[in-house]
């Protein structure tokens, strides 16, 4: 199961898109946080997702989930960082 775990800005998060977990990634067992940073529009849409860190396997999930997520309102674009939890235990 892959949870989102934090995102680390003011901007409020109004809805979360949890990543589906990669089946290679589950096959080999691989696990982790993958960093991403997003860019937000004024709106609150994400416009911009890349992986900052983090296996390379679960990357591409992470920033497709990410990538549907959507924040407050703010007074202009804005990036924000986000952790997301890869773990098979739950």
């Amino acid at each position: 199961m892959a949870l989102p775990a934090k995102a680390a800005d003011e901007r409020a998060i109004k809805s979360k898109v949890a990543p589906a977990y990669p089946e290679i990634a589950k096959r080999m067992r691989i696990t982790g946080i993958v960093k991403v940073e997003a860019t937000v529009d004024a709106e609150g849409k994400v416009t911009a997702v890349k992986t900052l860190s983090g296996n390379r396997t679960l990357a591409s999930a992470a920033e497709e989930a990410v990538s549907k997520w959507r924040f407050a309102p703010g007074d202009g674009n804005s990036t924000v960082d986000v952790d997301l939890n890869f773990n098979l235990g739950q």
